[in-house]
């Protein structure tokens, strides 16, 4: 089963499973605004199957309802990460496994490689890694996989550049070779900062609550429109003059008060991660790791180790900038994702 969208990524995808020798059936996942045609279309230039499963409950319920109530709660949600978790490899996974399909193939940037016996990070079993392009690598939104459902996985994507992949996809006369590429959450599109917040005012169907901008001692110092439009580290957009460069270094939803400081105050040398899940069977053994805190960003070096409730400690070697609260935090040891979680 290969998950089509339609774009670049998925169709290539579907492509190259065939191209593994692979009979392929591709499906779409009705989830907002997606009708399934751009991808029935590649399948028919394929001579695959193509089918669409409206997901847009399950969509509705398990993403954008946690990621508008993140917001609200003063978090920074990371809502491709549940999609991925719940409806791609979990639903979907799941539904392709009970219909007789020996894998799932997506257009993902990471790796599935088989561990040899005895190495770091695997125990012979399958393991997840790193693509091979650094710049499009997107295991950072993986981390949440089961393990022992990565055997059944392919990422046919995840040894290429993206400028190969677009020469693969011209090649076979796909219209998304020279698509613009998305660089938001499918459901706003592109409005950034300010487009999250409209969707959720709209979403909610009433505008976001004011508050007041306070700095670290209390004192109030402008006023905002709600802090949705907010999240940690944040500088632009923020509407209010003090003078200097300010950040947003606390959202308080309780108050309804946005506190802003200086740059070097945003700096922290610990955070707490819930809600793991190892990817390396080995992983809690692991007293050292690189983690990303947020996609892109570059990965910091961190003493780790288990707190009572199950929880994660990381204690980085030097502190790091703006981990915002309900982002992921993802563990690696070199290319090997070895697990990951929330930021508490």
């Amino acid at each position: 089963m290969v998950a089509m969208s339609g774009g670049v990524d998925s169709s290539v995808a579907a492509l190259l499973a065939m191209r593994m020798g692979y009979e392929c059936t591709g499906v779409t996942m009705k989830l907002f605004g997606n009708d399934g045609g751009d991808a029935a279309r590649v399948a028919a230039s394929l001579g695959i199957p193509h089918e669409t499963i409206d997901l847009k409950d399950e969509f509705l319920e398990s993403v954008i309802e946690p990621f508008v109530s993140a917001y609200e709660a003063g978090e920074t949600p990371n809502p491709c990460v549940e999609c991925n978790i719940r409806l791609k490899f979990g639903l979907l996974f799941d539904r392709a496994r009970a219909m007789g399909f020996d894998k799932l193939v997506t257009g993902h940037y990471a790796r599935v490689v088989q561990a040899p016996e005895g190495i770091s990070g695997g125990r012979g079993g399958w393991r997840l890694e790193r693509a091979a392009d650094a710049a499009k690598d997107q295991s950072y939104f993986l981390y949440g996989i089961a393990p022992e459902k990565l055997e059944h996985i392919i990422f046919p994507l995840g040894g290429l550049t993206k400028k190969e992949t677009r020469a693969l996809a011209a090649e076979a006369g796909f219209k998304s070779a020279s698509a613009k590429e998305s660089q938001d959450i499918c459901f706003i599109g592109d409005g950034g900062r300010a487009g999250y917040a409209g969707f959720i005012e709209s979403f909610r169907g009433e505008p976001s609550k004011p508050g007041n901008f306070v700095d670290t001692s209390g004192r109030i110092i402008g006023r905002h429109g709600g802090v949705i439009r907010y999240t940690i580290g944040q500088r632009k957009g923020l509407g209010v003059a003090v003078g200097r460069p300010v950040y947003v270094k606390d959202i308080r939803p309780e108050t309804g008060e946005v506190v802003l400081a200086d740059e070097k105050e945003l700096f922290v040398s610990r955070i707490e991660i819930t809600g793991l899940n190892w990817q390396s069977g080995e992983g809690p053994r692991y007293t050292r790791a690189e983690i990303m805190i947020r996609y892109g960003g570059r990965p910091a070096w961190a003493a780790i180790s288990a707190l009572p409730d199950g929880n994660l400690l990381a204690e980085f070697d030097e502190p790091v900038r703006a981990p915002a609260k309900g982002q992921s935090a993802v563990l690696y040891d070199g290319d090997l994702v070895l697990g990951g979680g929330r930021i508490g």
